[in-house]
């Protein structure tokens, strides 16, 4: 069994990161996750919160307000819609996002509404975990 995977992560605007890592901790649409080495092939989209990277260099953090996470055997590729390194984050990067979100819950559907509150309280924590 290998002791490190490949990691990506990139957002629109840049790579910000591509090295070799023990694990992953990821913000899963269906709850926390850790991919390891050899984990089994999933696809799934993430809810606003932090990558925790674990590696032979050390641990680093980033801040995403979403996207999507392909896991095999060899790696994880994160396409992350914003993501920013923790260690450079502010809460200027991300209060026009959450405001983004609250006119979007405020005006919500009937049938939008609890996808869209869900979607602004992970953005809520988010900003509170950056504090």
């Amino acid at each position: 069994m290998a002791d490190t995977m490949q990691f990506d992560l990139v957002s629109p605007e840049q790579k910000l990161a591509s090295l070799q890592v023990s694990s992953v901790q990821i913000p899963g649409a269906d709850g926390q996750m850790t991919a390891m080495p050899n984990h089994a092939p999933v696809i799934t989209t993430l809810r606003p919160g932090v990558l925790h990277v674990k590696g032979p260099e050390g641990d680093v953090s980033y801040a995403v307000t979403g996207g999507f996470a392909e896991i095999n055997p060899e790696g994880l590729s994160v396409l992350a819609e914003k993501a920013i390194p923790m260690k450079d984050a502010s809460m200027s990067d991300l209060e026009p996002v959450v405001e983004a979100a609250r006119t979007a819950a405020s005006n919500a559907s009937p049938e939008t509404r609890d996808m869209a509150e869900l979607l602004l309280a992970d953005l809520e924590t988010l900003l509170e975990d950056m504090v």
